[in-house]
């Protein structure tokens, strides 16, 4: 940050830009933020060293919902009512929270080494981003997009706003049905009424029954009383009615359900709202006003059982709506609310993810996920009975609502009031600006464009360079409510995409499958995990529970393990470092061939990983970078290469294995940006231009298949060695003599890293006892002393000889199989006549060393 290294402006480079997604302001940063931003910190990364001009951009969200019931319970502290508050003075104290609690979040990003472009740290409310916010709706509404309707929408109590259908969870909930008489004016006769919310009867004005129904054709035209409220309803009918539920008889109560206000329009009923916005029950309720509606739910119940209207009740089980954000019951409500026409403006969205395949949705299969959202949109209810927000700029004139201008200020609506209306003599105190705000993501569907400040300045120099961005990361959660809706928005402003790429991330659980959150106790503070075990380390321990679109098992041994890595890392240094230099030393032989080999073998993985980062497994590139240097620098080539204790290197090796450990930070940076870039100026005093943040990426040379071939052959002579050693109960520092029927490859490594005094041909005829080992088709034999339990050896290779029999059998029984042979690739024909090929020489050499025992 000190040396601006992460900053962005337009130039000649192809640009690489990321829009971060946004947390809530006040938020801090959990588990699923800190896999998020590795994600995105990783991509950027390595897109600044491939030479791209990376523009990762930062910011916050206001966050209406959750952010005001935080302001509210702060202030109910303070003994302070929201509704004694007058607007401005409720947002002064929200601005005063948010000013006190806001960017924690964006400052610990920067503690796990988020290499944004802070400069151009945005936040949904500031000044231009309302500002691109009410434009757009301006825009939209001249269009006819948006639109003021009287709804049936979500309710949400605690929060007391609308919700959108997609921030409504369904879940299973256990509940009750309950059977109610209704009495038939002028008889006798009694009506029941299946329902499982008693406490709506309050608001019923008729019942609805099926017109072909022979239960209850007697009862047309009649009417009913209402149990408790008395009132005279009517008996209506409706081929709505489903016979089969319940009684047969449907309670209509249009202002509470969806389905009865659609009935209750077309049969021109009565609307009576028996709850307040709390829900509570107002003066409808008669004797039960001012109670919660679950209170007098149990109270309504106990009426109707007492007055016999009750005839019964079972349990019942159903789906209720509840609010994402605050887990209340939903409760359906007419209302007066604004509304955004979707079907035209999907279609692009549609196009471009699930036909043309312009975006691309990593892993595939969320695909399904967007396409049922899209195919099945709904407008969307835009407004939010909040203060915390984009007020909405609607200005009503004179006594009517339908009277109303949509303007950008005060003074703007002012003279279109008077050019609609044709009253000159309006003023400014006779206009009143609608009392909600639009909905927290109306602002967040920007955020592509409006950080580029691309909606007031369509065609300023950033929005044309950096738009469209290349990857969007984020969660599947917000696939609809986010993701897509940007897309919407990025084909209606600038008719493109936002973004070409869409990584979906898991959830992040404990260890035992459970998904991690501070209710259940199982969610570690990421801040507390930074300092135990470094930023670094917690950022591998993510990585490597971590797999595109699958749900992470995050379990903090990993990050131990993490940690683990960067200090085999920094003792790798500190080993090189520690060489003493002789100038006059050559480079031996040996030596050289081991730099060819890690050079080659580099190479190759480097397009392995290349291939992972192309496909989004950012896991794998890291897995393959771990097992590189781990295994194949730090425990085989530095093995290799290091002088003898005690004894000086020559220049040569040293510079040659300074660079190649240069190369592995280069790889490794992405994923551990702190002891790499610390490492690379130990290695070598640099210049501000020569940090490695901005070096490049390693560049990919040819590959000597044969070379790494050899080596690997090398792995496992030495791997045989060590455990001979082991089994054989032979020191691992005393010399030994390895005798071969075949040629060795690289005799000289295999001689150091096994620790042998010699390797030689083998002779039949070798009068000592001598103990083998095989590596494939190949068999190596080692001196050994008379003490050995001939015993033992014999029943180690008899379990090696019945495997191996085993083994061939079950080739065999494969290749035998015709319709695998008719079916299967050529290729994996091949590999498979190839295993049972090298098991039966495996099986000759074990009984041929069986018979000499």
């Amino acid at each position: 940050m000190e040396k601006d290294y992460f900053s962005s402006t337009p130039d000649d480079r192809d640009p690489y830009a990321i829009v971060i997604p946004p947390p809530n302001v006040t938020g801090v940063l959990h588990m699923g933020h800190m896999l998020n931003n590795t994600l995105q910190d990783i991509i950027i990364r390595r897109a600044r060293m491939q030479g791209y001009n990376t523009c990762w951009v930062p910011g916050t969200d206001h966050a209406s919902i959750a952010t005001e019931a935080k302001v509210v319970a702060k202030l109910k502290e303070q003994g302070i009512e929201k509704s004694s508050l007058t607007r401005e003075d409720f947002l002064t104290h929200a601005w005063e929270w948010t000013h006190q609690y806001g960017g924690v979040i964006l400052e610990q990003l920067k503690k796990l080494g988020c290499s944004c472009d802070w400069s151009r740290t945005k936040f949904t409310l500031d000044e231009d981003m309302s500002a691109a916010v009410i434009a757009t709706f301006i825009r939209l509404y001249n269009k006819g997009l948006i639109y003021r309707g009287y709804r049936m929408v979500n309710w949400d109590p605690e929060a007391k706003t609308t919700l959108s259908d997609e921030e409504v969870i369904y879940e299973e909930k256990d509940g009750q049905l309950y059977q109610i008489a209704y009495a038939v004016v002028g008889s006798d006769e009694k009506l029941i009424i299946a329902t499982t919310r008693p406490e709506t009867l309050l608001g019923d004005t008729a019942v609805c029954i099926h017109p072909e129904d022979e239960r209850y054709k007697h009862l047309k035209g009649k009417q009913l009383v209402v149990p408790i409220a008395g009132r005279i309803i009517p008996i209506i009918e409706d081929d709505y009615v489903d016979v089969e539920f319940g009684t047969g008889c449907l309670k209509v109560t249009p202002a509470h359900d969806v389905n009865d206000k659609a009935l209750g329009e077309k049969h021109k009923l009565e609307v009576i709202d028996i709850f307040n916005d709390d829900a509570t029950l107002n003066h409808q309720g008669l004797a039960f006003e001012g109670m919660d509606r679950f209170v007098a739910r149990k109270k309504i119940v106990k009426a109707l059982e007492e007055s016999g209207e009750l005839i019964k009740k079972e349990n019942y089980r159903h789906k209720v709506g509840t609010s994402e954000r605050t887990k209340a019951v939903i409760e359906p409500r007419l209302s007066d609310q604004w509304f955004l026409k979707m079907e035209e403006l999907a279609k692009p969205a549609i196009k471009s993810v699930l036909q043309s395949d312009e975006i691309q949705l990593v892993p595939e299969k969320f695909k399904n996920t967007y396409r049922h959202w899209m195919e099945n949109i709904r407008d969307w209810n835009i407004s939010r009975q909040l203060w915390w927000g984009q007020q909405i700029p609607a200005y009503y004139y004179g006594n009517d609502k339908s009277n109303f201008v949509v303007a950008k200020d005060k003074n703007s609506a002012l003279e279109m009031a008077r050019e609609v209306s044709g009253n000159t003599s309006l003023e400014l105190a006779d206009l009143r600006q609608d009392e909600d705000v639009l909905d927290t993501w109306f602002s967040s569907w920007l955020w592509p464009i409006s950080v580029f400040n691309g909606v007031l300045e369509p065609d300023n120099p950033d929005i044309n360079y950096y738009y469209p961005t290349k990857d969007l990361v984020t969660g599947p959660d917000i696939l609809f409510f986010w993701v897509a809706r940007m897309i919407i928005s990025g084909y209606e402003l600038r008719n493109d995409k936002p973004f070409s790429n869409v990584y979906l991330t898991g959830l992040v659980r404990d260890k035992k499958g459970k998904k991690m959150s501070k209710q259940l106790g199982n969610s570690p503070d990421a801040l507390a995990l930074i300092d135990s075990y470094g930023a670094d380390a917690v950022r591998v321990g993510l990585m490597l529970s971590s797999a595109a679109g699958n749900d992470l098992l995050f379990d903090e041994s990993l990050c131990q393990q993490g940690k683990n890595f960067a200090n085999k890392i920094w003792n790798a240094y500190r080993l090189t470092d520690g060489w003493e230099v002789d100038e006059t030393l050559e480079m031996p032989a040996m030596n050289k061939v081991a730099i060819q080999w890690y050079n080659n073998l580099f190479d190759q993985t480097l397009t392995t990983i290349d291939d992972h980062f192309n496909k989004y497994r950012i896991s794998d590139a890291l897995m393959t970078s771990y097992k590189l240097i781990w295994d194949d620098f730090c425990s085989w080539f530095l093995e290799m290469v290091k002088p003898h204790y005690g004894d000086p290197v020559d220049q040569y090796t040293l510079a040659a294995v300074k660079s190649l450990f240069e190369d592995n930070l280069r790889l490794l940076h992405p994923f551990m940006p702190f002891i790499t870039e610390e490492l690379w100026h130990h290695i070598s005093d640099r210049k501000t231009e020569e940090a490695l943040v901005v070096s490049n990426w390693p560049k990919k040379g040819t590959v000597d298949q044969s070379l790494i071939e050899d080596f690997e052959t090398v792995k496992q002579i030495v791997g045989g060695i060590r455990n001979f050693r082991k089994e054989n109960n032979i020191g691992f520092k005393e010399p030994l003599t390895l005798f071969s029927k075949t040629t060795v490859p690289q005799g000289e490594v295999i001689t150091k890293l096994g620790l042998l005094s010699a390797i030689e041909d083998h002779n039949e005829d070798e009068n000592q006892p001598l103990g083998s080992f095989r590596i494939g088709s190949a068999e190596f034999f080692i001196p050994i002393n008379s003490a050995l339990d001939p015993e033992e050896e014999r029943k180690k290779l008899t379990q090696e000889l019945n495997y191996a029999k085993g083994f061939l059998k079950s080739v065999e029984k494969k290749l035998s199989n015709e319709r695998f042979v008719s079916n299967a690739p050529e290729k994996v024909i091949e590999l498979e006549r190839k295993k049972a090929t090298d098991a039966q020489e495996k099986i000759t050499l074990l009984e041929k060393s069986l018979d000499q025992l």
